[in-house]
Parts: structure tokens; C-alpha cells; sequence
């Protein structure tokens, strides 16, 4: 995959994504494709990523727009910025406009996205629902959970300062 063809499936992706079919949106990956999304987790597989975008983000994001800009790619691993916004259909936040700037990594796997990540200050987007602060901490205590568990984080931590290593995952 060149990096013409890289920026090609983001914009794919992202217009599948606006669309709200979880099937349109999970062809975009590998059969075993693991999706890690900031607010619901990680989705193994194509059904689970179908799911994740048909039934619960959709669920919960009316009138929904994604779009990559500045998309890099080394043929194995690719980057790109983001801008999203929606409408909140939760009932406690119904209506609120958000917006969300973002950073994903993309590992890519014979012209699929087998691994997804994505870098989100999640905080933005809870001040624009209205979220209470009691609520937002519980949520940031889970991120910084997940964010310790991670392997590469464990990895990381374990090697002393100025050491390097290859993150993998």
C-alpha cells in the first residue's frame, strides 16, 4: 500500500464511519483487526468493530463527521490527525454539540487495518456534554488504568531513563 492509497482508506473509513453502517465501516479491516476506541474499549474482529460503530457509538451520536487530515505512512504503520464532531442522543446529554481533535495510529496488514488506536483528550469532549466532575474522574481513573495495563506502557516503565526500546502494540 502506498501512502496515496493510505490516505485513500482513511477517507473511506471516516465516510464510512459518518454513515453509521457497522458492516460498511468493519470491511475496512483485517478478519482478527482490534479496534481501540477511548470511550468503549477494544473491539476484536469485524463483528464486534461493526457493533461498536452501528450500536453503541451511533447509539449515542446523532449527525456524526470524521475527517483525517496530514495522513504519513510507512507502509507498515501509518498517522494521521483528526477532527470529529456530533450530536449527543444520550438522554442526559441530549443535544450538546461536541467537538474532538484527535491523533491515529493505524497498523495496516495486506491493504487492512489490523490494529487501530487513537489519542483523544476525552476531558474536551466531557466539558462540552456538561459531564460532572465527580463522574469525570471515575472515567479518568479507568483511562489511566488502561493506559498502566498496557503492555508497552508496562514495557516502558520497566526500562530505566535513557534507555530505548521498540514499542509493540
Amino acid at each position: 500500500m502506498t501512502s496515496d492509497e493510505f490516505a485513500v482508506l482513511l477517507d473511506d473509513l471516516t465516510r464510512s464511519a459518518e454513515s453509521g453502517d457497522g458492516a460498511r465501516f468493519a470491511r475496512h479491516f483485517t478478519e482478527d483487526a482490534i479496534y481501540y476506541d477511548y470511550i468503549y474499549g477494544a473491539h476484536r474482529g469485524r463483528a464486534e468493530i461493526a457493533h461498536m460503530m452501528q450500536d453503541l457509538f451511533h447509539r449515542d451520536a446523532a449527525d456524526y463527521r470524521w475527517e483525517m487530515f496530514d495522513p504519513v505512512f510507512d507502509g507498515e504503520q501509518g498517522y494521521a490527525w483528526s477532527l470529529s464532531n456530533f450530536i449527543s442522543t444520550i438522554p442526559q446529554f441530549a443535544g450538546r454539540h461536541v467537538v474532538i481533535d484527535g491523533i491515529s495510529r493505524f497498523t495496516v496488514r495486506d491493504g487492512l487495518i489490523a490494529e487501530y488506536r487513537e489519542s483523544v483528550n476525552g476531558g474536551v469532549a466531557m466539558v462540552q456534554l456538561g459531564v460532572e466532575p465527580d463522574r469525570m474522574t471515575k472515567v479518568f481513573r479507568r483511562w489511566s488504568g488502561w493506559l498502566n495495563e498496557r503492555p508497552e506502557t508496562v514495557d516502558y516503565l520497566a526500562r530505566g531513563k535513557g534507555s530505548r526500546g521498540k514499542t509493540g502494540g
